[in-house]
This record gives C-alpha cells, sequence and structure tokens, in this order.
C-alpha cells in the first residue's frame, strides 16, 4: 500500500501528508483504493490506471448539435488525464503512496474558496488545451496561490457549468450506490446563470435582449479575474463539484468494482429530468440555487437537482397554485405546520408584455406564520430568471418575511395588509403579493435593509411595478423531520376539527337544568330571580 512497516520509520514528509488526508476523514478509503489501484511490484499506481478513474463518457442523443455540445464529450475525454498531469506527480513507476495523498490533498484538501476555484480553472484550461481547443486563460504560480488572467467567451462559460454539473452527477450517484446504472444525466438549461456572468464581468456596456438570447453565440469577452470574483459571489459552491467528484471518485474506487461513466443525453420523455419540466422549479434553477447555499439545505436542493427516480422530485413539494388552487387560503392549508426552511418562486409578467415571464424566489429558513408584523432570522432574495442573481442578509434590519391573513370572526378598526411580501417595510414591502395570488409589486432596492441591493428582473427601475402572477411555488427545504412534524399538525387539527363539528345530545337531554332555559328564563321575567330572594 506504500506504507511503511511498523519496524520501519515513518518520514516525517509522510507523517505531515498522511495527517492532511486525515483530516478530511478519507485517508482509511484512500488506503484501500491505493491497494487496489496500485503495482504490487512496483507499489506505485500505473498512470494509466490513474487516469481511468476519472474517466467520464458522453452520449448524446441530439442530431443537431450546437457547436458547445461537439465540444463536450471532447473535453470529458481529456479530464482525467488533466487531472493527473495537475495534480498527482509521477516517477518511472507511477505515482507513489505519498504523491497519491498529496494529489487528493490539493484537490480535497482544506482550503479558501478562492484556491478550491482556481484548481478549477487550471483543470478547465489544461482540459481545453490537451483537446486542441483554445481557451485564452493564464496563471501566475506563486508559493501557496495562483492567479489566473485572460478572458472567457460566454460559451466558455457555458461548457465550464456543464462539466461542473457532469461532475455533481457524477459524484452523487457514486454516493448513492448507483454506479451500475446508466443514469439519466440530461444537461439542463444554464443560460440564466450565463447571463448573469454576462452582466456582472463584461466591459463595455453591451446591450442584450435576455429574453430571446442565445448565450453560445455571444462574442463577449469576460475577464478571468472577474469571473473568478462573479463566482465566489454569486455560485460559490461551484468549485465544490470538482472536489466532491475527486473525493467519489477515488474513495469509491475502493469499495465499487465497476466504473461509472455516466450517459449525459437529453432527457426522455418519462425521465425524471422529463417530469421535472412540468415544474416552475426546473433542475438548472435548483443547481443554481443550491451552489449559492452552504448548510443542509444544499443538500436538499441535490436532491431535487439529481433525483433518484422520478417519485423523488416532487416530494418536497408544499404547494402550487396550479395544482392546489391560487389564493392565501389555498397556500396556507399546504405549508401550516411545516417548520422548516422553505423556497418560493413567483413567476409574473408585465400587464403589456406576455413573452417577458420572469421568476424570482425567497428563502425563508423557518416555516411561514399568521403574523402582523414581519419575522424571521435569516433568508435570500433570488433573481431566478431570465438572470441570476443572489441577494442575502445585509444584517441591518431583520424584516425577512411578512404572512397574515384577516382574522375569522374579529374586528379591527385598522386592519394590517392581506398578503405575504419579502424586505422593506409595512406599506413599502421590496416584494408583495395580494392574497388572492393575482399581483405581485416589486419595488426598488432602496426601500429594502434586509436583503442586499441590486435588480429582481432585467431594467427594473426605480419605480414600483405591478405584474400579474402566473404560477406560485412552494418547496420544503428542511428534510424528513418538518415534514413528519406537519403531518401531525394537519393530523391533530383535523381531530380537532371533527370534535368541533359533533353535538353533545347530553347537553340537552335535561331541559331544567341547561344553562339554555336559565338565560330564556332571565330574559322573559328578569326580576324573577329578585321576586324569589324577597
Amino acid at each position: 500500500m506504500g506504507q511503511s512497516s511498523s519496524t520501519e520509520q515513518v518520514s516525517p514528509e509522510l507523517c505531515e501528508v498522511q495527517a492532511l488526508a486525515a483530516s478530511t476523514g478519507a485517508l482509511p478509503a484512500l488506503e484501500k483504493a491505493f491497494s487496489l489501484l496500485s503495482d504490487s511490484n512496483t507499489n506505485s499506481i500505473p498512470l494509466n490506471s490513474l487516469q481511468k478513474c476519472f474517466d467520464l463518457t458522453f452520449e448524446s442523443q441530439i442530431s443537431e448539435q450546437t457547436a458547445v455540445q461537439k465540444e463536450l464529450p471532447v473535453l470529458l475525454s481529456h479530464l482525467g488525464s488533466a487531472i493527473v498531469d495537475l495534480f498527482f506527480l509521477a516517477d518511472e513507476n507511477g505515482v507513489s503512496w505519498i504523491e497519491f495523498l498529496r494529489g487528493y490533498v490539493k484537490c480535497c484538501g482544506r482550503t479558501v474558496a478562492s484556491t478550491s476555484f482556481n484548481n478549477l480553472f487550471r483543470v478547465f484550461s489544461t482540459t481545453f488545451s490537451k483537446a486542441g481547443l483554445p481557451v485564452k486563460l493564464q496563471f501566475e504560480s506563486y508559493e501557496d496561490d495562483c492567479k489566473t488572467s485572460g478572458s472567457l467567451l460566454p460559451s466558455d462559460v457555458l461548457l465550464l457549468l456543464r462539466i461542473c454539473w457532469i461532475l455533481s452527477s457524477d459524484s452523487r450517484k457514486l454516493k448513492m450506490n448507483l454506479h451500475k446504472s446508466k443514469g439519466d444525466c440530461s444537461l439542463p438549461d444554464m443560460s440564466h446563470l450565463v447571463l448573469s456572468a454576462i452582466e456582472s464581468c463584461a466591459e463595455g456596456g453591451h446591450e442584450l435582449y435576455y429574453w430571446d438570447c442565445i448565450v453560445s453565440d455571444l462574442d463577449i469577452r469576460l475577464p478571468a479575474a472577474k469571473i473568478h470574483l462573479w463566482a465566489l459571489k454569486t455560485v460559490p459552491n461551484l468549485a465544490d463539484c470538482f472536489v466532491q467528484f475527486v473525493h467519489a471518485r477515488l474513495c469509491c474506487s475502493g469499495t465499487h468494482e465497476e466504473k461509472l461513466e455516466p450517459s449525459c443525453s437529453s432527457a426522455h420523455e418519462n425521465s425524471p429530468t422529463a417530469i421535472f419540466n412540468n415544474n416552475l422549479l426546473i433542475s438548472g434553477w435548483a443547481w443554481a440555487i443550491s451552489l449559492s447555499l452552504r448548510s443542509p439545505i444544499y443538500e436538499e436542493l441535490s436532491k431535487i437537482c439529481f433525483p433518484s427516480n422520478a417519485d423523488d422530485i416532487n416530494e418536497n413539494l408544499l404547494y402550487r397554485s396550479s395544482l392546489h388552487g391560487k389564493g392565501l387560503n389555498r397556500f396556507w392549508s399546504n405549508v401550516e405546520g411545516y417548520k422548516g426552511p422553505l423556497l418560493m418562486l413567483i413567476a409574473a409578467h408585465e400587464d403589456d408584455s406576455n413573452t417577458r415571464k420572469w421568476i424570482i424566489g425567497a428563502l425563508t429558513h423557518q416555516g411561514f406564520e399568521n403574523r402582523e408584523m414581519f419575522y424571521g432570522t435569516s433568508g435570500s432574495l433570488y433573481a431566478i430568471s431570465p438572470v441570476f442573481h443572489v441577494f442575502p442578509s445585509s444584517g441591518k434590519e431583520k424584516n425577512f418575511v411578512y404572512s397574515h391573513m384577516h382574522p375569522t370572526g374579529r374586528y379591527e378598526a385598522h386592519p394590517k395588509p392581506v398578503g405575504i411580501a419579502f424586505g422593506g417595510s409595512m406599506g413599502n414591502e421590496r416584494i408583495l403579493m395580494d392574497e388572492d395570488f393575482a399581483r405581485i409589486t416589486v419595488r426598488h432596492h432602496a426601500v429594502d435593509k434586509t436583503y442586499q441591493h441590486g435588480s429582481l428582473f432585467p431594467n427594473q427601475g426605480f419605480l414600483p411595478l405591478e405584474a400579474s402572477i402566473l404560477e406560485v411555488e412552494v418547496w420544503g427545504l428542511g428534510g424528513k423531520t418538518p415534514k413528519e412534524v406537519q403531518a401531525s399538525y394537519k393530523k391533530r387539527e383535523e381531530i380537532f376539527t371533527e370534535q368541533r363539528r359533533k353535538i353533545d345530545l347530553k347537553t340537552f337531554t335535561n331541559w331544567e337544568d341547561s344553562p339554555e332555559k336559565m338565560m330564556m328564563d332571565m330574559v322573559s321575567d328578569p326580576n324573577a330571580g329578585r321576586r324569589e330572594d324577597r
């Protein structure tokens, strides 16, 4: 396995590398993987064997392919050799135990996010070079860091995102022990992320019509340094796609005899991805939101992005207006009692343009409550389509959520607004939906100190905008426990409702002793009690 026996002295260098690998929790799995991959004669892993660990294949069922779709399988075929050349130092026998650990630590060790992104960009650039494709990225290496310069085209950004999607899909299949099946890892639409990068990084004031834009055809140079900053701010989990892929491929090679080679293709009619397209939250948007989060919510969104079967897709769906009915009452009957993180998506369009649909979202880390004031501890707003942006908490105010229904059987001289709102203040909400889920009002970020500033849809002006709501969805992202608590809550409410409907006939059997007769007697002769006293 490359380790010294108990009678031999272990070098301090090896001890240090083993300690770094052990800090990730992967050392036992790496030991098993090395014993399976290494040659017993040389006690090293042949380069060819290590490269095969990272091999990926791509099968497309689309007859007419774009240039980006044609380049993707070529890039994936060179991915394994690029990873090995960059991170694993080999001698004439192959990769030794200490260099195997060093390579793993370089890829998957604990480090800052900036270094992880540099590793991802280096793999991307080297893969391009090995495939004979042009890419204008340069790297200046320092002792502990690397500076990226050059530029990328929107088509390059699209390829980078698609490769990261495939890496995430592959590592998830290995973790779920689905290595023997070539499950569908169909590539979703990622134009919202590419347009986000263009809007944040482009220089020179390019004007785009976001609703009818083919991003792979755009000839706009995006500086690599700005792409790096955009990724750190908008999709900080993107580099983890590469980290998780390397970890899963090396650690799972010690437990799985068969190597997974996923077939990434267009969605079949009955595939999970095809069924996903019926939802407002499609896989590409769910993936983009998951890349912005570093919490257990990331795992729940990953289940939505990469479902093992069609039944898993709608498992976390709590409410859809087209399915359960529009309005606050129908919404409340489906989400009440859910005490966990919730993601609400709203699709709307301006009255003068049915084609310019936009989708925004709000993530709250607690369930909805019927209150007369704002509440919440944390949350984020999202511009999802046509351009993706994230607006986390600013830390200045805590007006995260407002949700209020008309109280039944109670008069209010000054009733509070009825509806659902996010950010801003009472009467000046940043996002406000009416109680019928028919209209939505979106205000400029200047009215809001709870969430960070930015436009929720392209060309948002300073004046409030009213739009017609097309669809509303709410997804529960708390896992099994909040669902079980909600089911228990609903069952208890049903019991109480049934009890209130039932009439206890025993209270009406003796009219002479009933409170109703006493009240009737007092009304008919109010002085009766006094005469008896005299």
